[in-house]
């Protein structure tokens, strides 16, 4: 393996703050800006990893050219743009929708958001509702075979199992342009436990942004800004032939 990056991306609660509800969040211009230096200067070494839709990405971020994985790996356009995905009926589809309507209806403060093949509910009005959300959610797997639950920072989802976001970082480290690289995976939330746990796997770097333990994160930055702050500083390393380090394990990068 060599000594040049692969950067893996969260983009929620990592490159961009959380609002209220989804739809709500914006990207700004130097924020796109300062990606499209990063894929440049990494000769297309660069994913982002959510649990979005690629349609949702694909609208935040104007269609950029660089990989993304959507809905936490379910959902997956390569570098040379070939899309991966699963396949899910519509009436699997609808009977899912229908059990997380109906668990949102019965919690006020709950909202749903419709992914197509996942379904997410969301308590960031109403915090106090995440225990009895996750235990409602987890009350009703029996009747989901194939589905799984993935809770996250105030978000309970259905989704269909098998993929995690440390998967589809190991399905795109298989190829190009990230073969060889050294992985690094900057997410938040328990759902990048995984893509940490990748990382690390390969000698790479594992970065949490956010206060939260425990976590498999080797390194921590405190907020998106903090993430963005320090990917530009990144973005300057490179362009100059010398990247920076973080500090010591379980410190600050």
């Amino acid at each position: 393996m060599d000594d040049r990056w692969a950067m893996f991306l969260d983009v929620d609660g990592t490159l961009i703050d959380f609002a209220d509800r989804p739809e709500q969040v914006c990207v700004d211009a130097r924020l796109r800006e300062l990606l499209d230096d990063l894929y440049a200067t990494l000769d297309g070494a660069l994913a982002l990893v959510s649990g979005r839709s690629l349609d949702d990405l694909d609208d935040l971020f104007s269609h950029p050219p660089w990989a993304m994985a959507g809905l936490h790996g379910l959902e997956l356009r390569c570098a040379d743009g070939r899309y991966r995905g699963v396949h899910i009926g519509a009436a699997r589809r609808s009977l899912v929708r229908d059990i997380a309507g109906n668990i949102a209806a019965s919690l006020p403060g709950v909202s749903l958001e419709d992914k197509g093949m996942a379904m997410a509910l969301h308590c960031r009005t109403a915090p106090r509702q995440f225990v009895a959300l996750r235990e409602r959610v987890e009350a009703m797997l029996p009747e989901l075979a194939g589905y799984e639950m993935q809770a996250g920072n105030l978000v309970v989802e259905l989704k269909p199992e098998g993929m995690d976001k440390g998967k589809v970082v190991a399905s795109l480290l298989a190829g190009w342009p990230f073969s060889g690289r050294l992985p690094v995976y900057v997410g938040d939330d328990l759902t990048d436990e995984h893509g940490f746990a990748t990382a690390n796997l390969e000698c790479g770097l594992s970065v949490r942004v956010g206060v939260r333990e425990p976590s498999l994160a080797h390194f921590s930055l405190p907020e998106p800004a903090a993430a963005r702050a320090w990917l530009f500083r990144v973005l300057h390393a490179l362009k100059h032939g010398a990247l920076s380090h973080a500090h010591s394990s379980g410190g600050s990068a």
